[in-house]
């Protein structure tokens, strides 16, 4: 996989922490460093783990279905990416009363509280994970790129979150979406030799 498509995938699957990271922000009446990167630090470390772990599932069974790995691949990066487009569609974050939200998020920087937002908007990231198992991507570089990508992004989300409020929040969750989706697409369509970039 090429440098720029990993790219891709790392911004796509970053949207739901940096949507959640911008519900973090409208929160907090005054952000700072500290804050905006421990929200970082925890979603950079969790989206990084889970496609770890996923890869490591994958590779064992890679043998036995390689015949079928750009159809998992484009299954898995589709389905994930609907589902976004979906939650985008159905996530508000409002504060009401300056302490509440629609979608019940914690708004705390405690361990449990964090570790909870981190692994919810990671989840994806385990199926793709699973998805360079099948497509031989050197994992550790990726993972990396993954979270630095994503820990960026959500110090990036919670600034935005703080300076702007909730008005982009269901379009980064689209955005994400629609990335995995044509990144799955692009995988099909590559391995059965319609387009070539």
């Amino acid at each position: 996989m090429s440098l720029f498509g990993l790219f891709i995938i790392a911004v796509g699957l970053s949207m739901d922490a940096f949507a959640v990271s911008i519900c973090k922000g409208l929160s907090m009446n005054k952000i700072s460093i500290k804050k905006a990167g421990i929200v970082g630090l925890y979603f950079g470390i969790f989206q990084a783990g889970m496609p770890l772990i996923g890869y490591f599932f994958g590779v064992r069974f890679h043998d036995k279905i390689t015949y079928l790995d750009h159809w998992i691949a484009f299954i898995l990066l589709v389905f994930i990416g609907l589902n976004m487009v979906r939650e985008s569609r159905n996530c508000e974050c409002e504060i009401e009363d300056g302490s509440k939200s629609h979608n019940s998020i914690d708004y705390s920087l405690s361990f449990k509280n964090m570790s909870l937002l981190a692994i919810a908007t990671s989840i994806d990231a385990l199926a793709v994970g699973i998805t360079f198992a099948f497509l031989n991507v050197n994992i550790v570089p990726a993972v990396s790129f993954i979270g630095i990508v994503t820990f960026i992004l959500s110090m990036i989300g919670v600034k935005i979150g703080n300076t702007f409020g909730n008005r982009c929040k269901s379009k980064a969750e689209l955005v994400g979406g629609l990335i995995l989706i044509f990144m799955g697409s692009k995988i099909l369509l590559s391995h059965m030799g319609i387009i070539s970039f």
